[in-house]
């Protein structure tokens, strides 16, 4: 198994691809759907999401940003999956070469910050994390499925979490 910083963006590249994968799914007015507490619909939730990795990119390897939420017209499901496919893999390289010692100055606020990347990578899971939800959450309130995409899903799915005994019946 890889070192849990870079199997955790593996398991953010997987989820990010499998929301991706369950919203392609979805009509254009489903993809308009939102709801209370969530970041906005689902279109504008993955845009965002989706932007805000290339910025954290941008902060860790010094990469353009390709898209944004102010992009009109806003790319496709398909080019957003494009974008999460590169935006995976430079996550997860980054995970193998971030040091305690790596960071950088940027303006936030109104002042100027020294920011470790560790804090960039977590940044960067959280925020998947958390929109993620979000989109399924919109899903599940207007009853429509959202494919399981936990950690635990993750590991049945590549293998790093296997059956070693039958269920137990209960009789």
């Amino acid at each position: 198994m890889e070192p849990l910083l870079t199997e955790a963006f593996r398991y953010n590249k997987w989820a990010n691809l499998r929301l991706l994968d369950v919203c392609g799914g979805l009509s254009d007015q489903q993809l308009q759907l939102t709801a209370s507490g969530t970041y906005g619909t689902v279109a504008a939730t993955l845009l965002h999401l989706l932007a805000a990795e290339q910025r954290y990119m941008g902060r860790l390897a010094g990469s353009k940003a390709e898209i944004n939420e102010r992009d009109d017209p806003a790319p496709s499901l398909a080019d957003l999956r494009e974008h999460a496919v590169r935006s995976g893999d430079l996550l997860i390289e980054a995970a193998t070469r971030i040091t305690p010692d790596d960071t950088i100055e940027e303006e936030r606020g109104g002042g100027r910050y020294r920011i470790h990347l560790g804090v960039v990578l977590l940044q960067a899971m959280h925020h998947g994390n958390d929109h993620r939800t979000h989109v399924c959450t919109i899903l599940g309130e207007h009853g429509i499925p959202c494919e399981q995409m936990d950690v635990w899903e993750y590991g049945r799915a590549t293998g790093a979490l296997v059956p070693v005994a039958p269920k137990a019946t209960k009789t």
